[in-house]
């Protein structure tokens, strides 16, 4: 494990981001863990999480033109994520933003921001099923756009068909995604922070997928 990426986790827990517990989630499967990235917000740490993302971005070199946030949590994030990143490079970090309801005057439309023809790199906060994700990826090619990758707080690892989701839609769409943490690597910092049970926990939970 990085630095970042136990940076991640600390964060996480600290603002109860990262829960354990007994949850169902959206698609209707249990899962023995849960993540709200709406947390690092209410509890005002979302200055480091953006921190994390853009030094992610500059790390591995990500080649784009605008950031894109999907509603309504990948709002925020992209904000903030633009702004640290202007920060770090001197220079501005446009970014857009889809609307759940399309907007009939002013500028209209359901897109806030310039996509088209342009390269847009996709801020998300989890990967599960990808569901979410592909709806943003239609949502970019519809506005001329062109996805150059996508970058989330979390990757679940999930599995579709046996195979996991990211690998899925990365084959399917030809694009990269990235994550500042797997979940996997919770396991390793919970062993290494002592907490054995929950390692275990999440052990299991992977090893059913």
């Amino acid at each position: 494990m990085t630095k970042k990426e136990n940076i991640f986790f600390e964060l996480a827990l600290e603002s109860n981001s990262l829960l354990m517990g007994d949850f169902t989630l959206k698609s209707g499967k249990k899962s023995p863990y849960f993540f709200n990235v709406g947390s690092f917000f209410s509890e005002g740490h979302i200055a480091k999480l953006a921190d994390l993302y853009s030094s992610h971005i500059l790390d591995n070199s990500l080649s784009f033109d605008v950031i894109f946030g999907p509603a309504y949590k990948g709002i925020p994030l992209a904000a903030a994520i633009s702004a640290s990143l202007s920060v770090k490079i001197s220079r501005p970090i446009p970014f857009a933003f889809d609307r759940k309801e399309e907007k009939s005057h002013g500028e209209g439309g359901s897109l806030v921001g310039d996509i088209k023809n342009k390269k847009v790199l996709v801020i998300d906060d989890v990967l599960t099923a990808g569901t979410a994700l592909k709806q943003s990826l239609r949502i970019i090619s519809k506005s001329g756009g062109e996805v150059s990758g996508c970058l989330v707080a979390l990757d679940r690892e999930e599995k579709i068909d046996g195979v996991v989701a990211r690998e899925k839609i990365q084959q399917e769409f030809d694009i990269d995604i990235l994550s500042l943490a797997k979940i996997s690597q919770l396991v390793d910092f919970f062993d290494k922070s002592g907490k054995t049970s929950q390692a275990t926990i999440i052990k299991n939970y992977l090893a059913d997928l």
